[in-house]
Protein backbone atom coordinates (compact mmCIF):
# COMPACT_ATOMS: atom_id res chain seq x y z
CA UNK A 1 0.00 0.00 0.00
CA UNK A 2 1.22 3.48 -0.88
CA UNK A 3 2.25 5.80 1.95
CA UNK A 4 -0.29 8.39 0.75
CA UNK A 5 -3.09 5.82 1.16
CA UNK A 6 -1.94 5.02 4.68
CA UNK A 7 -1.88 8.74 5.53
CA UNK A 8 -5.45 9.04 4.22
CA UNK A 9 -6.56 6.19 6.50
CA UNK A 10 -4.85 7.81 9.49
CA UNK A 11 -6.70 11.08 8.89
CA UNK A 12 -10.02 9.29 8.54
CA UNK A 13 -9.67 7.33 11.77
CA UNK A 14 -7.72 9.90 13.82
CA UNK A 15 -4.48 7.93 14.05
CA UNK A 16 -1.36 10.03 14.72
CA UNK A 17 2.17 8.82 14.00
CA UNK A 18 4.62 7.76 11.32
CA UNK A 19 6.35 4.79 12.97
CA UNK A 20 7.00 1.97 10.43
CA UNK A 21 5.49 -0.63 12.81
CA UNK A 22 2.29 1.44 13.06
CA UNK A 23 2.10 1.83 9.27
CA UNK A 24 2.61 -1.91 8.89
CA UNK A 25 -0.30 -2.64 11.26
CA UNK A 26 -2.59 -0.34 9.24
CA UNK A 27 -1.44 -1.97 5.99
CA UNK A 28 -2.28 -5.48 7.31
CA UNK A 29 -5.69 -4.32 8.56
CA UNK A 30 -6.64 -2.97 5.11
CA UNK A 31 -5.30 -6.04 3.28
CA UNK A 32 -7.25 -8.48 5.44
CA UNK A 33 -10.47 -6.43 5.43
CA UNK A 34 -11.71 -7.97 2.17
CA UNK A 35 -11.64 -11.50 3.64
CA UNK A 36 -13.69 -13.20 6.36
CA UNK A 37 -10.63 -14.29 8.35
CA UNK A 38 -10.70 -13.73 12.10
CA UNK A 39 -8.22 -11.15 13.34
CA UNK A 40 -6.52 -10.95 16.75
CA UNK A 41 -5.15 -7.52 17.67
CA UNK A 42 -2.54 -7.53 20.44
CA UNK A 43 -0.77 -4.73 22.26
CA UNK A 44 -0.47 -3.09 25.65
CA UNK A 45 -3.32 -1.21 27.28
CA UNK A 46 -3.77 2.28 25.88
CA UNK A 47 -2.07 1.82 22.48
CA UNK A 48 -5.27 2.40 20.48
CA UNK A 49 -6.29 -1.14 19.50
CA UNK A 50 -9.94 -0.06 19.13
CA UNK A 51 -9.19 1.85 15.88
CA UNK A 52 -8.17 -1.22 13.90
CA UNK A 53 -11.44 -3.21 14.00
CA UNK A 54 -13.16 -0.12 12.59
CA UNK A 55 -10.61 0.06 9.75
CA UNK A 56 -11.21 -3.63 8.98
CA UNK A 57 -15.00 -3.18 9.01
CA UNK A 58 -15.11 0.03 6.97
CA UNK A 59 -12.88 -1.38 4.22
CA UNK A 60 -14.76 -4.70 4.05
CA UNK A 61 -17.86 -5.73 2.05
CA UNK A 62 -19.70 -5.75 5.40
CA UNK A 63 -19.37 -1.99 5.93
CA UNK A 64 -23.09 -1.32 5.34
CA UNK A 65 -24.10 -3.87 7.99
CA UNK A 66 -23.87 -3.74 11.77
CA UNK A 67 -20.63 -3.16 13.67
CA UNK A 68 -20.81 -4.02 17.38
CA UNK A 69 -17.99 -3.51 19.90
CA UNK A 70 -18.18 -5.64 23.05
CA UNK A 71 -15.93 -5.17 26.10
CA UNK A 72 -15.73 -8.76 27.38
CA UNK A 73 -14.02 -7.70 30.60
CA UNK A 74 -16.87 -5.35 31.58
CA UNK A 75 -19.71 -7.91 31.38
CA UNK A 76 -20.31 -10.12 34.45
CA UNK A 77 -19.55 -13.80 33.95
CA UNK A 78 -23.15 -14.81 34.70
CA UNK A 79 -24.67 -12.67 31.95
CA UNK A 80 -22.09 -12.67 29.15
CA UNK A 81 -23.58 -15.72 27.40
CA UNK A 82 -26.96 -13.97 27.30
CA UNK A 83 -25.35 -10.76 25.95
CA UNK A 84 -23.48 -12.54 23.17
CA UNK A 85 -25.93 -15.27 22.18
CA UNK A 86 -29.31 -14.11 23.55
CA UNK A 87 -31.77 -16.01 25.75
CA UNK A 88 -35.25 -17.48 25.76
CA UNK A 89 -38.05 -16.29 28.01
CA UNK A 90 -37.80 -18.06 31.36
CA UNK A 91 -34.21 -19.21 30.83
CA UNK A 92 -33.36 -17.60 34.19
CA UNK A 93 -35.11 -15.53 36.84
CA UNK A 94 -34.94 -12.11 35.14
CA UNK A 95 -35.55 -13.44 31.60
CA UNK A 96 -39.09 -12.08 31.21
CA UNK A 97 -38.95 -12.11 27.40
CA UNK A 98 -36.92 -13.41 24.49
CA UNK A 99 -33.75 -11.44 23.74
CA UNK A 100 -31.47 -11.40 20.74
CA UNK A 101 -27.74 -11.57 21.40
CA UNK A 102 -25.00 -9.62 19.62
CA UNK A 103 -24.19 -12.50 17.26
CA UNK A 104 -27.81 -12.53 16.11
CA UNK A 105 -28.11 -8.75 15.78
CA UNK A 106 -24.77 -8.41 13.93
CA UNK A 107 -25.59 -11.12 11.35
CA UNK A 108 -23.82 -10.08 8.14
CA UNK A 109 -21.67 -7.54 9.97
CA UNK A 110 -18.66 -7.40 12.32
CA UNK A 111 -18.27 -8.01 16.05
CA UNK A 112 -15.27 -6.60 17.90
CA UNK A 113 -14.51 -8.57 21.08
CA UNK A 114 -12.29 -6.33 23.19
CA UNK A 115 -10.41 -7.95 26.12
CA UNK A 116 -11.26 -11.38 24.69
CA UNK A 117 -8.78 -12.98 27.11
CA UNK A 118 -11.25 -12.27 29.94
CA UNK A 119 -13.96 -14.56 28.52
CA UNK A 120 -15.00 -17.43 30.84
CA UNK A 121 -14.07 -20.91 29.62
CA UNK A 122 -17.74 -21.88 29.12
CA UNK A 123 -18.26 -18.87 26.85
CA UNK A 124 -15.06 -19.69 24.96
CA UNK A 125 -16.60 -23.05 23.99
CA UNK A 126 -19.68 -21.30 22.55
CA UNK A 127 -17.51 -18.79 20.69
CA UNK A 128 -15.41 -21.58 19.19
CA UNK A 129 -18.56 -23.16 17.76
CA UNK A 130 -19.53 -19.85 16.13
CA UNK A 131 -16.11 -19.52 14.52
CA UNK A 132 -15.99 -23.13 13.33
CA UNK A 133 -19.58 -23.69 12.16
CA UNK A 134 -21.32 -20.31 12.30
CA UNK A 135 -23.81 -21.79 14.80
CA UNK A 136 -25.01 -20.84 18.26
CA UNK A 137 -27.90 -21.45 20.63
CA UNK A 138 -29.63 -18.95 22.85
CA UNK A 139 -29.40 -19.50 26.59
CA UNK A 140 -32.27 -21.79 27.57
CA UNK A 141 -32.93 -22.94 24.01
CA UNK A 142 -32.13 -26.17 22.16
CA UNK A 143 -32.67 -24.65 18.73
CA UNK A 144 -29.49 -24.13 16.68
CA UNK A 145 -29.29 -20.79 14.87
CA UNK A 146 -26.98 -19.69 12.08
CA UNK A 147 -25.01 -16.45 11.93
CA UNK A 148 -22.60 -14.91 9.44
CA UNK A 149 -20.42 -12.64 11.53
CA UNK A 150 -16.83 -11.45 11.10
CA UNK A 151 -15.02 -11.64 14.45
CA UNK A 152 -12.20 -9.24 15.32
CA UNK A 153 -10.74 -9.68 18.82
CA UNK A 154 -8.24 -7.72 20.89
CA UNK A 155 -6.31 -8.38 24.09
CA UNK A 156 -3.46 -6.92 26.14
CA UNK A 157 -2.70 -10.30 27.74
CA UNK A 158 0.13 -12.65 26.88
CA UNK A 159 -2.06 -15.33 25.33
CA UNK A 160 0.59 -18.05 25.52
CA UNK A 161 0.77 -17.56 29.29
CA UNK A 162 -3.04 -17.61 29.53
CA UNK A 163 -3.11 -20.89 27.58
CA UNK A 164 -0.40 -22.52 29.72
CA UNK A 165 -2.26 -21.45 32.89
CA UNK A 166 -5.51 -22.96 31.59
CA UNK A 167 -7.34 -19.63 31.36
CA UNK A 168 -7.76 -19.65 27.58
CA UNK A 169 -8.47 -22.45 25.13
CA UNK A 170 -5.63 -23.15 22.72
CA UNK A 171 -7.98 -24.17 19.87
CA UNK A 172 -9.93 -20.91 20.23
CA UNK A 173 -6.68 -18.91 20.21
CA UNK A 174 -5.65 -20.37 16.85
CA UNK A 175 -9.12 -19.71 15.43
CA UNK A 176 -9.02 -16.07 16.50
CA UNK A 177 -5.39 -15.62 15.51
CA UNK A 178 -5.89 -16.41 11.80
CA UNK A 179 -4.40 -12.97 11.12
CA UNK A 180 -2.38 -11.35 13.96
CA UNK A 181 -1.92 -7.58 14.16
CA UNK A 182 0.41 -6.17 16.81
CA UNK A 183 0.15 -2.50 17.82
CA UNK A 184 3.52 -1.18 19.10
CA UNK A 185 3.75 0.54 22.51
CA UNK A 186 4.36 4.28 22.60
CA UNK A 187 7.94 3.90 23.88
CA UNK A 188 8.78 2.21 20.56
CA UNK A 189 7.38 5.21 18.65
CA UNK A 190 9.49 7.96 20.21
CA UNK A 191 9.28 10.33 17.23
CA UNK A 192 5.47 10.13 17.33
CA UNK A 193 5.24 11.40 20.92
CA UNK A 194 5.67 15.17 20.15
CA UNK A 195 3.14 14.81 17.29
CA UNK A 196 0.59 13.24 19.59
CA UNK A 197 1.19 15.85 22.30
CA UNK A 198 0.68 18.65 19.75
CA UNK A 199 -2.57 17.08 18.51
CA UNK A 200 -3.95 16.58 22.01
CA UNK A 201 -2.90 20.10 23.05
CA UNK A 202 -4.76 21.53 20.05
CA UNK A 203 -7.88 19.49 20.83
CA UNK A 204 -7.95 20.58 24.49
CA UNK A 205 -7.26 24.21 23.57
CA UNK A 206 -10.39 24.12 21.41
CA UNK A 207 -12.39 22.28 24.07
CA UNK A 208 -11.48 24.68 26.90
CA UNK A 209 -11.21 27.84 24.69
CA UNK A 210 -7.61 28.66 25.61
CA UNK A 211 -4.26 28.86 23.78
CA UNK A 212 -2.57 25.48 23.21
CA UNK A 213 0.41 24.52 25.35
CA UNK A 214 3.78 24.09 23.61
CA UNK A 215 6.89 22.13 24.55
CA UNK A 216 10.44 23.42 24.24
CA UNK A 217 13.20 21.14 22.90
CA UNK A 218 14.27 19.91 26.31
CA UNK A 219 10.70 19.08 27.29
CA UNK A 220 10.16 17.18 24.03
CA UNK A 221 13.26 15.10 24.68
CA UNK A 222 12.04 14.37 28.21
CA UNK A 223 8.73 13.09 26.81
CA UNK A 224 10.55 10.88 24.30
CA UNK A 225 12.68 9.28 27.03
CA UNK A 226 9.73 8.58 29.35
CA UNK A 227 8.55 4.95 29.59
CA UNK A 228 4.79 5.58 29.02
CA UNK A 229 3.43 2.51 30.71
CA UNK A 230 -0.11 3.70 29.91
CA UNK A 231 0.87 4.51 26.30
CA UNK A 232 -1.25 6.96 24.24
CA UNK A 233 -4.01 7.10 26.85
CA UNK A 234 -1.52 8.20 29.52
CA UNK A 235 -0.04 10.85 27.22
CA UNK A 236 -3.50 12.22 26.44
CA UNK A 237 -4.38 12.49 30.14
CA UNK A 238 -1.07 14.23 30.86
CA UNK A 239 -1.67 16.74 28.06
CA UNK A 240 -5.13 17.55 29.40
CA UNK A 241 -3.78 18.11 32.92
CA UNK A 242 -1.10 20.48 31.69
CA UNK A 243 -3.53 22.32 29.39
CA UNK A 244 -5.95 23.01 32.25
CA UNK A 245 -3.53 23.71 35.10
CA UNK A 246 -0.55 25.62 33.64
CA UNK A 247 -0.91 29.39 33.19
CA UNK A 248 2.30 29.66 31.18
CA UNK A 249 1.60 28.02 27.82
CA UNK A 250 5.31 27.42 27.10
CA UNK A 251 6.14 24.16 28.86
CA UNK A 252 9.72 23.53 30.01
CA UNK A 253 11.32 20.31 31.19
CA UNK A 254 11.11 21.51 34.81
CA UNK A 255 7.37 22.10 34.46
CA UNK A 256 6.89 18.76 32.76
CA UNK A 257 8.80 16.91 35.49
CA UNK A 258 6.12 17.91 38.01
CA UNK A 259 3.62 15.77 36.08
CA UNK A 260 5.93 12.82 35.39
CA UNK A 261 5.91 11.63 38.97
CA UNK A 262 5.73 7.87 38.42
CA UNK A 263 9.15 6.32 39.13
CA UNK A 264 10.47 4.34 36.18
CA UNK A 265 11.77 1.47 38.29
CA UNK A 266 10.01 -1.20 36.24
CA UNK A 267 12.74 -0.97 33.60
CA UNK A 268 15.70 -1.35 35.93
CA UNK A 269 17.29 -4.71 36.77
CA UNK A 270 16.28 -5.96 40.20
CA UNK A 271 19.10 -6.38 42.70
CA UNK A 272 18.04 -8.67 45.52
CA UNK A 273 19.93 -9.42 48.68
CA UNK A 274 19.21 -11.73 51.62
CA UNK A 275 18.29 -8.70 53.72
CA UNK A 276 15.58 -7.62 51.30
CA UNK A 277 13.45 -10.72 51.02
CA UNK A 278 10.30 -8.66 51.59
CA UNK A 279 10.57 -7.27 48.04
CA UNK A 280 8.59 -9.91 46.17
CA UNK A 281 7.86 -10.13 42.47
CA UNK A 282 6.22 -13.39 41.51
CA UNK A 283 5.64 -14.42 37.90
CA UNK A 284 4.22 -17.86 38.71
CA UNK A 285 3.07 -20.10 41.54
CA UNK A 286 6.48 -21.79 41.45
CA UNK A 287 8.17 -18.50 42.36
CA UNK A 288 5.85 -18.15 45.34
CA UNK A 289 7.07 -21.52 46.60
CA UNK A 290 10.69 -20.55 45.97
CA UNK A 291 10.17 -17.40 48.03
CA UNK A 292 8.53 -19.46 50.80
CA UNK A 293 11.56 -21.76 50.87
CA UNK A 294 13.98 -18.86 51.15
CA UNK A 295 11.88 -17.33 53.95
CA UNK A 296 11.87 -20.69 55.75
CA UNK A 297 15.63 -20.95 55.37
CA UNK A 298 16.07 -17.48 56.86
CA UNK A 299 13.76 -18.35 59.78
CA UNK A 300 15.74 -21.54 60.47
CA UNK A 301 19.04 -19.65 60.42
CA UNK A 302 17.59 -17.08 62.82
CA UNK A 303 16.40 -19.89 65.10
CA UNK A 304 19.82 -21.56 65.11
CA UNK A 305 21.48 -18.27 65.94
CA UNK A 306 18.96 -17.67 68.74
CA UNK A 307 19.69 -21.10 70.27
CA UNK A 308 23.43 -20.42 70.05
CA UNK A 309 23.03 -17.03 71.76
CA UNK A 310 20.91 -18.53 74.56
CA UNK A 311 23.52 -21.25 75.17
CA UNK A 312 26.29 -18.66 75.36
CA UNK A 313 24.32 -16.30 77.60
CA UNK A 314 22.73 -18.80 80.02
CA UNK A 315 25.73 -21.09 80.37
CA UNK A 316 23.90 -23.90 78.58
CA UNK A 317 25.57 -26.63 76.59
CA UNK A 318 24.89 -29.71 74.48
CA UNK A 319 27.17 -32.55 73.40
CA UNK A 320 29.44 -31.66 70.51
CA UNK A 321 28.43 -34.82 68.69
CA UNK A 322 24.70 -34.02 68.89
CA UNK A 323 23.01 -34.81 65.57
CA UNK A 324 19.59 -33.93 64.17
CA UNK A 325 17.40 -36.72 62.84
CA UNK A 326 18.63 -35.83 59.34
CA UNK A 327 22.25 -36.59 60.29
CA UNK A 328 23.40 -32.97 60.25
CA UNK A 329 25.26 -31.43 63.21
CA UNK A 330 23.32 -28.55 64.71
CA UNK A 331 25.50 -25.52 63.97
CA UNK A 332 25.11 -21.80 63.71
CA UNK A 333 24.61 -20.48 60.20
CA UNK A 334 27.85 -20.25 58.24
CA UNK A 335 26.69 -18.64 55.03
CA UNK A 336 23.56 -17.35 53.34
CA UNK A 337 24.24 -19.64 50.38
CA UNK A 338 23.72 -22.97 52.14
CA UNK A 339 21.19 -25.32 50.55
CA UNK A 340 17.63 -25.07 51.85
CA UNK A 341 16.66 -28.24 53.71
CA UNK A 342 12.91 -28.58 54.07
CA UNK A 343 12.96 -32.13 55.50
CA UNK A 344 11.81 -32.41 59.13
CA UNK A 345 14.37 -30.81 61.44
CA UNK A 346 14.94 -31.27 65.14
CA UNK A 347 15.47 -28.33 67.43
CA UNK A 348 17.35 -29.13 70.64
CA UNK A 349 16.38 -27.39 73.85
CA UNK A 350 19.29 -28.03 76.28
CA UNK A 351 18.73 -28.08 80.02
CA UNK A 352 20.98 -26.16 82.36
CA UNK A 353 23.72 -28.34 83.91
CA UNK A 354 24.11 -28.38 87.68
CA UNK A 355 27.89 -28.07 88.06
CA UNK A 356 27.83 -29.15 91.72
CA UNK A 357 26.21 -32.47 90.94
CA UNK A 358 28.63 -35.33 90.30
CA UNK A 359 26.12 -37.23 88.22
CA UNK A 360 25.57 -34.70 85.49
CA UNK A 361 22.75 -35.54 83.14
CA UNK A 362 22.29 -33.80 79.85
CA UNK A 363 18.66 -33.93 78.78
CA UNK A 364 17.28 -32.42 75.64
CA UNK A 365 13.75 -31.99 74.37
CA UNK A 366 13.23 -32.70 70.71
CA UNK A 367 10.57 -30.84 68.81
CA UNK A 368 9.99 -32.00 65.24
CA UNK A 369 9.08 -29.24 62.82
CA UNK A 370 7.52 -30.52 59.60
CA UNK A 371 7.34 -27.95 56.86
CA UNK A 372 4.78 -28.53 54.07
CA UNK A 373 4.90 -26.60 50.82
CA UNK A 374 1.11 -26.76 50.65
CA UNK A 375 0.79 -25.32 54.17
CA UNK A 376 3.28 -22.58 53.29
CA UNK A 377 1.40 -21.64 50.14
CA UNK A 378 -1.89 -21.71 52.01
CA UNK A 379 -0.46 -19.43 54.70
CA UNK A 380 0.83 -16.91 52.11
CA UNK A 381 -2.59 -16.77 50.44
CA UNK A 382 -4.32 -16.28 53.82
CA UNK A 383 -1.94 -13.44 54.72
CA UNK A 384 -2.44 -11.75 51.33
CA UNK A 385 -6.22 -11.92 51.74
CA UNK A 386 -5.96 -10.51 55.27
CA UNK A 387 -3.73 -7.65 54.08
CA UNK A 388 -6.34 -6.66 51.50
CA UNK A 389 -9.44 -7.30 53.64
CA UNK A 390 -10.50 -10.29 51.55
CA UNK A 391 -10.34 -8.46 48.20
CA UNK A 392 -9.15 -11.15 45.82
CA UNK A 393 -8.19 -8.81 43.01
CA UNK A 394 -5.61 -6.97 45.13
CA UNK A 395 -4.47 -10.15 46.86
CA UNK A 396 -3.80 -11.74 43.46
CA UNK A 397 -1.82 -8.66 42.37
CA UNK A 398 0.18 -8.87 45.61
CA UNK A 399 1.00 -12.53 44.95
CA UNK A 400 1.62 -11.86 41.23
CA UNK A 401 -0.78 -14.58 40.11
CA UNK A 402 -4.01 -14.35 38.16
CA UNK A 403 -7.28 -13.75 39.98
CA UNK A 404 -8.68 -17.00 38.61
CA UNK A 405 -5.68 -18.95 39.89
CA UNK A 406 -6.19 -17.35 43.31
CA UNK A 407 -9.90 -18.27 43.22
CA UNK A 408 -8.99 -21.88 42.40
CA UNK A 409 -6.48 -21.99 45.27
CA UNK A 410 -9.07 -20.55 47.69
CA UNK A 411 -11.52 -23.27 46.72
CA UNK A 412 -8.80 -25.94 46.89
CA UNK A 413 -7.65 -24.93 50.37
CA UNK A 414 -11.19 -24.15 51.62
CA UNK A 415 -10.32 -20.52 52.46
CA UNK A 416 -13.77 -19.11 51.62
Amino acid sequence: MQLSEIQSIKQRFGIIGNAPTLNRAIDIAVQVSGTDLSVLITGESGVGKENFPQIIHQYSPRKHNAYIAVNCGAIPEGTIDSELFGHEKGAFTSATSDRKGYFEVADGGTIFLDEVGELPLSTQVRLLRVLEAGEFMRVGSSKVQKTNVRVVAATNLNMQDAISEGRFREDLYYRLNAVPIHIPPLRERKDDIPLLFRKFASDFAEKYTMPPVKLNEEAQQLLKNYYWKGNVRQLKNLTEQISVIEQNRDITADTLNRYLTTPEIDNLPAVLSPTHTDSKTFNSEREILYQVLFDMKKDMNDLKKLVHDIIAKEDLTYPSDFKTNTGNTLVTPQTDNEVINITPNVVARPKKINQSDDSIEDTEEYVEESFSLIDAEKEMIKKALERHNGKRKYAAQDLKISERTLYRKIKEYNLE
